[in-house]
């Protein structure tokens, strides 16, 4: 749980943030990085929910993609003022398959016993 509100509060920073950027591709970054950003938050939002442990991944993905194109769709859902870009659907995707590929990387990394982990477990760890 800790890991996905770190990785949602990262997106929100990025989204914060994108305009402060100032290097390559700084036209792109300013346009659509806040689409990559917030989708990338709200999937982790969204990992937050007890979804069923079959297809988790991809339920939270799916169920993610779909909020971040209806709130572009339905114009920010009449909260915010949103321009339409119909390059925002495809950010949105990126923001959303980049969470995933990040979700899928760290829980094995997260999952994985460290060697200090497995020698307590085999009893062959310091004598206390």
């Amino acid at each position: 749980m800790a890991r996905n509100v770190f990785f949602a509060l990262l997106g929100a920073a990025g989204l914060v943030l994108k305009g402060r950027y100032s290097g390559p591709y700084q036209q792109a970054v300013h346009s659509y990085g806040g689409n990559i950003a917030a989708s990338f938050a709200v999937y982790y939002v969204v990992a937050l929910l007890p979804l069923p442990l079959r297809f988790r991944k991809l339920l939270t993905a799916g169920l993610a993609l779909l909020v971040v194109e209806l709130f572009e769709a339905l114009n920010g859902f009449g909260v915010m003022t949103n321009v339409y870009d119909p390059v925002d659907f495809a950010a949105n995707a990126v923001g959303v398959a980049l969470a995933l590929a990040v979700d899928i990387v760290t829980s094995g990394i997260s999952r994985r016993p460290s060697h200090h982990t497995d020698r307590f477990r085999n009893g062959s760890g310091p004598a206390v």
